[in-house]
């Protein structure tokens, strides 16, 4: 090869080349898709949105559509089958993949990095404001009010909307962003619509992170100025049987009622058993702090790398974008209205305020009911009553979750 071949060959290993050169949404979409990733990392790191989570997640979606470098690349396995006795065996003999396909594959196709996020957020949960005040577990559960009304939404967008491809599969799979749940909503959709994980992802952790922006208007608009200034008794001491207790009875009922969900609720509470049992502070902390991180890490890198330009640019993803905010919305409107409800009839005060942090993102959603209850009253601390609905907003969510992995099969 003489020195002109080679300085051609060369230029056209280069990224110029790629994107100059190859066609449609391979060439120009990767730009697009870079951009995206540069505006994560600013909201992110500028904005201060979901950092630990969004600043992976935009490195990934940059590195996931740099042409010829095969970083987003998935694992192939190479080898040989053959059989001994009664059992079968394949001898590895190549891997290839990029490494943040490799993350995906191994960690997100098979539901693990997902599972390791829950065992962390049980293990820096505290269940006591819920244990503290039980009814407020209702208003979890109706937080996800949403998920179910974004599920149907995708169903109609999907048959009637041309050049939207939603089956039941796929809206199961948006509908559970409306739990606010990151972790939930990449488990659900890696098991459900695998293709939409993506968008899925980002939609989720995007309206978690616009909490402090997208909530306050649905609840100021739900509720009068004397219904916000309501003050809310002292929550009762919570001993610590009662919480070493509390993870193996839900883990039970669970067990018992929606063995689907058992994966999820089961590395919760199991973390949160950790944290609270006193006797393995090595694994709690282990837990929360070496494992979070680094599973934080790969998670958001094998998210990311979903975000290629020929999965994320359609309108697909503009759908979900739409379904997602009208998921989390409802959510936090029904929240709302039910602690509404709740404080007609419940003989001690319920602010309505505590109801929007039904939906389950851990604390964020408790930190802006209470500073709009202090707009309200500035002597008015809701932080604690509203902790109750928001943790009990995560087990609704993995309960939802669970529902619909048992539903979606069957009916789809």
């Amino acid at each position: 090869m003489g020195i002109l071949d080679t300085f051609v060959e060369l230029w056209k290993s280069t990224g110029i080349y790629g994107f100059l050169t190859l066609p449609g949404v391979d060439g120009w979409g990767r730009l697009i898709m870079i951009f995206i990733g540069g505006v994560l990392l600013y909201l992110a790191i500028k904005k201060g949105f979901e950092p630990l989570l969004l600043v992976p997640i935009g490195i990934g979606c940059i590195l996931s559509n740099i042409p010829f470098a095969g970083i987003a690349d998935h694992v192939s396995l190479v080898g040989l089958a053959s059989t001994q006795g009664h059992e079968s065996v394949f001898q590895i003999e190549n891997v290839a993949g990029g490494f943040i396909g490799m993350f995906y594959d191994l960690g997100i196709t098979s539901g693990l990095f997902p599972l390791l996020i829950f065992m962390g957020v049980g293990a820096m949960t505290d269940f006591g404001p819920l244990l503290a005040n039980p009814k407020t577990f209702l208003l979890g559960a109706a937080a996800q009010f949403g998920i179910f009304i974004a599920l149907f939404g995708a169903v109609l967008l999907g048959k009637y909307v041309p050049g939207i491809d939603f089956d039941l599969y796929a809206a199961g799979s948006i509908g559970i962003i409306g739990g606010a749940d990151g972790p939930t909503a990449i488990y659900v959709a890696s098991r459900l619509k695998p293709e939409l994980l993506g968008a899925i992802a980002v939609a989720a952790y995007s309206y978690m992170a616009l909490v402090p922006i997208i909530q306050p208007p649905i609840m100021k608009a739900l509720t009068s100025k004397e219904e916000r200034q309501i003050k809310m008794e002292q929550l009762r001491h919570v001993t610590k049987t009662e919480k070493i207790i509390f993870p193996l009875v839900v883990l039970g009922a669970c067990i018992l009622l929606l063995p689907s969900a058992t994966p999820l609720i089961g590395a919760l509470m199991f973390g949160n058993l950790a944290k609270e049992c006193g006797v393995t502070d090595r694994l709690s902390d282990t837990m929360q702090n070496a494992l979070m991180n680094i599973v934080t890490i790969m998670l958001g890198l094998a998210v990311g790398s979903k975000m290629s330009a020929d999965k994320f640019l359609n309108l697909n993803t503009l759908g979900i974008l739409v379904l997602g905010l009208v998921a989390f919305s409802i959510g936090t409107a029904a929240g709302v209205l039910l602690a509404k409800l709740m404080n007609k009839v419940s003989k001690h005060p319920i602010n309505p305020l505590i109801g929007a942090a039904g939906v389950s993102a851990v604390p964020m959603a408790a930190r802006v009911a209470n500073k709009v209850g202090q707009e309200a009253n500035p002597h008015n601390y809701l932080l604690m009553h509203a902790m109750g609905p928001n943790v009990a907003g995560v087990i609704g969510s993995a309960v939802a979750a669970g529902v619909l992995l048992a539903i979606v099969p069957l009916l789809g």
